[in-house]
């Protein structure tokens, strides 16, 4: 008892309390440091991201914003594609549980000295999705029309992440706050699975997912804006979530001010 007395006395001095959501953490010990002006950087980098990952797999202590990552909940999902005459597609999807981001391997995590924006590069060696979909449309001229359940699984995609920030204070601090987040994205493989396809015709379902599977890359290029922005729509979340609660200062504890960076405003006129 006297233990965990102690522990929540100690989060309670780690973490800092303004107005509402604007707490944050003061000693993230589990984060490398790093001088975006050592030579080195690059590589420090890297490992301090893998240690953010792989953190929250635990989950980071304080923050209860996120209350999955491995698996991750998204409502909802809509999207129009329409890239070619053989892709034409109107896809929907709910109640959307994805699975992997807990096995994330970082590759390379660059941060650029003009803006502070990144370019992180990451496996997830096994992406699986599950949800509710509707869908509407043609893929290599095969009229698809069904409501039902999907299930992807993606072997070992490869991530490359762009993503734009813009400083803030907060605290004595300097914190990121997470503006835009772009993904492309390669895989090894894709299995997937859509249930009445064709609103209960079995034996077309069942030929048409075969054909899917048979020919993954082309449904990956088909369901590429689909993937793209489920991948986005969750880093997005999580990320302005982290850096509104970990000040950027402990991945680079070299970072500038705003007022560094962007320079003073200027006083308004009256």
């Amino acid at each position: 008892m006297r233990e965990l007395i102690r522990r929540a006395v100690l989060l309670g001095l780690l973490i800092r309390f303004a107005r509402g959501d604007d707490a944050f953490l003061t000693d993230p010990h589990y984060i490398k440091e790093c001088k975006i002006a050592d030579t080195n950087f690059v590589n420090c980098s890297t490992q301090s991201i893998q240690q953010l990952f792989d953190k929250l797999n635990d989950g980071i202590p304080g923050l209860t914003s996120i209350k999955s990552f491995d698996p991750f909940h998204l409502n909802r999902i809509r999207i129009s594609q329409g890239n070619s005459n053989a892709i034409n597609l109107k896809v929907e999807l709910a109640n959307i549980k994805i699975f992997g981001f807990g096995h994330t391997k970082v590759i390379e995590s660059l941060v650029f000295k003009k803006d502070y924006s990144w370019k992180t590069t990451f496996t997830l060696p096994v992406m699986k999705l599950q949800g509710d979909y509707s869908l509407f449309g043609r893929i290599l001229l095969i009229p698809l029309n069904g409501r039902g359940q999907v299930f992807l699984d993606a072997d070992n995609m490869t991530v490359t992440m762009h993503t734009k920030t813009r400083l803030y204070t907060k605290g004595g601090f300097t914190f990121y706050n997470v503006t835009n987040c772009r993904v492309d994205f390669k895989m090894d493989g894709l299995k997937s699975y859509f249930s009445n396809l064709f609103n209960g015709n079995k034996q077309l379902e069942d030929s048409t997912n075969k054909f899917f599977n048979d020919n993954w890359r082309m449904l990956a290029d088909a369901l590429y804006t689909v993937i793209t922005q489920t991948i986005e729509d969750i880093l997005l979340d999580v990320l302005k979530k982290i850096f509104h609660f970990i000040p950027a200062n402990y991945f680079v504890s070299d970072i500038p001010t705003p007022e560094q960076l962007y320079g003073k405003a200027k006083p308004k006129l009256k």
